[in-house]
């Protein structure tokens, strides 16, 4: 018996309302794609995106689904396959507003709501044309006279709660603990969520936090408010230690996705395929 309770895909789905502000991984860090599907069957609409610190195809996907209004990230694009042709689009005509962002940025953003401060101080992005285009962030002089710096200039971050952060693993313990390997931006993220969903390839009868090297690699289920199992649930994507990307799948999504009506046609089919086509 579990000490807590599993849920399904259709649950977290309906925790992600019209305008949620929703946390999203990046392609190497557990892509929940077929809480993706789901959302996008849901026909969600005025999705707010923070990427940490890019997404590929789950974020164009949604985008070229009309699912989303806003999205913040430091890059969207399919990587080796090119450009993310629907967000491209979603920009060029207006339909998306783009918090256009860096890595160092979208992690001090987050790290403030984790320590619970109104904002972050930053220093690398001085000097950035980013500048020009963030009236949320705020430069002042430092105050701190021990800097050694006569006038030095520090750029203030505001905090970022995400509402929903959804991500998939490969596991979780019989306790709801989660691994996550080295992904630590993936702790980031749930610090920083109101609530956290995980889809996950299995729930394994041990405790991550019996062993030393385990523990090291695992989120505690104290930020975690609820746990579906999904099989090959990052396809098309990859899951470390688990399978590969699927290079066919996401080469075929790159050419559907350069205009509306292939895309569509792909998502069409797409939206109502299994995943059992996943690398093993």
């Amino acid at each position: 018996m579990l000490p807590f309770e599993k849920i399904t895909l259709n649950d977290i789905v309906s925790e992600v309302h019209d305008g949620t502000l929703l946390g999203i991984p990046a392609d190497y860090s557990g892509v929940p794609m077929t809480f993706t599907k789901e959302l996008i069957k849901k026909k969600v609409k005025n999705l707010k995106l923070y990427c940490l610190p890019l997404t590929t195809i789950q974020g164009d996907m949604l985008i070229g689904s009309g699912c989303v209004t806003e999205i913040e990230a430091a890059a969207v694009s399919l990587g080796e396959f090119g450009q993310a042709s629907r967000f491209q689009d979603a920009v060029i005509n207006q339909r998306i507003k783009v918090k256009d962002s860096t890595c160092p940025a979208l992690h001090a953003q987050l790290q403030a709501t984790e320590k619970s401060v109104p904002f972050m101080p930053l220093r690398g992005i001085i000097g950035s044309d980013l500048l020009e285009y963030r009236d949320d962030w705020k430069v002042i002089k430092n105050p701190m006279e021990c800097s050694g710096k006569e006038g030095e200039e520090i750029i203030l971050l505001p905090a970022v709660q995400l509402d929903v952060l959804v991500f998939h693993a490969t596991k979780s313990d019989m306790n709801g603990n989660i691994q996550i390997g080295r992904r630590r931006e993936l702790a980031t993220l749930a610090h920083a969520s109101k609530k956290v969903f995980v889809t996950v390839e299995e729930i394994v009868d041990e405790d991550f936090y019996e062993n030393e090297v385990n523990a090291a690699a695992t989120l505690p289920a104290l930020y975690i408010d609820g746990i579906a199992v999904s099989k090959n649930g990052a396809w098309p994507c990859g899951l470390t230690g688990k399978y590969n990307p699927d290079l066919e799948e996401l080469k075929n999504y790159s050419l559907a996705a350069k205009n509306q009506n292939t895309f569509d046609s792909y998502m069409r089919v797409f939206l109502n395929s299994d995943n059992l086509k996943a690398a093993q």
